[in-house]
């Protein structure tokens, strides 16, 4: 099973790879264009896809490192890197988030806004209609591999096919006469990348932390209850290994069941758990009622 994750997981580094790849295109042609053609909306929204670089390569090494086997350090395997890459990335966002954000504000109080060039506009709904295009592309790949981490990089491509969409039109808008308007967007676009930054950041650290969903393991406590030779589950425990799911359920059944019975319902708990929920690998401890 580990040789099978670790080839869906060699197959999710194409997604990042061609994320960073559109990225360092967009974020290029928006910082160079925002700059000549006056806009702070698209100068932030090019500031927000060279963070966005950042987490994409965050993703693949990620990703790379979650393929290295089980040593004597790391018994479980190395999959909680693609955590602690979310983590480093969510901070970084932080900071640009902060940066363009603060910028913006002293812009409009300073009355130093101007009408952008129309180029901008375009450039703006190009760069959406290519993010657009890498989002569902890594959509259908994170589906077919089971990788969270490159579906979570998925839905920041739409996210900033999205903000692209809003800074293409409030460029528009702001190009007749409304110069203040680009700026206020550019605010806006800062709003979106500290929301973002500060998700990701949440989930990452619930994970490095063991959060678990309770209402997961409930499905899994009530699934294991109808087989019929468990009279009881004692206790169970969920826990996340980057995109793996890792179960320990203590059960009670029959004292009189031998050895090959009782490891038979073990790996019949097992085997229902990674078909029905996809759990990674599961570890069940028997105790006689």
């Amino acid at each position: 099973m580990n040789q099978a994750r670790y080839e869906e997981l060699k197959k999710a580094e194409k997604g990042a790879l061609i994320s960073i790849a559109a990225y360092i295109v967009v974020s290029a042609a928006k910082l160079l264009i925002g700059r000549f053609a006056n806009s702070e909306a698209l100068w932030a929204d090019g500031l927000n896809n060279a963070t966005d670089i950042i987490a994409s390569i965050a993703v693949l090494i990620g990703l790379r490192v979650a393929q290295k086997p089980a040593d004597k350090e790391h018994k479980y395997g190395h999959w909680k890197a693609e955590n602690v890459a979310s983590l480093v990335t969510s901070l970084i966002m932080l900071a640009v988030g902060a940066q363009v954000l603060i910028s913006s504000i002293q812009t409009i109080i300073a009355g130093e806004t101007e009408s952008p060039d129309m180029v901008a506009a375009i450039v703006g709904m190009v760069s959406a209609i290519l993010m657009y295009g890498v989002y569902f592309y890594n959509k259908n790949l994170a589906a077919a591999v089971k990788s969270s981490a490159l579906l979570a990089a998925a839905k920041d491509n739409r996210s900033d096919a999205w903000t692209s969409i809003g800074t293409a039109i409030a460029i528009f808008a702001a190009s007749f006469g409304l110069g203040w308007l680009d700026s206020l967007t550019a605010i806006v676009v800062a709003i979106l990348i500290l929301k973002t930054a500060i998700d990701i950041f949440r989930e990452s650290a619930f994970s490095l932390s063991d959060g678990f969903d309770d209402a997961l393991v409930l499905q899994y406590e009530q699934a294991i209850a109808t087989l019929p030779e468990v009279m009881s589950v004692k206790s169970i425990r969920g826990r996340m290994y980057g995109a793996n799911v890792f179960v320990d359920v203590v059960i009670a059944m029959e004292k009189t069941l031998t050895v090959e019975e009782s490891h038979r319902v073990a790996d019949e708990i097992e085997r229902m758990l990674a078909e029905r929920f996809q759990v990674f690998d599961t570890d069940v401890h028997i105790e006689p009622a």
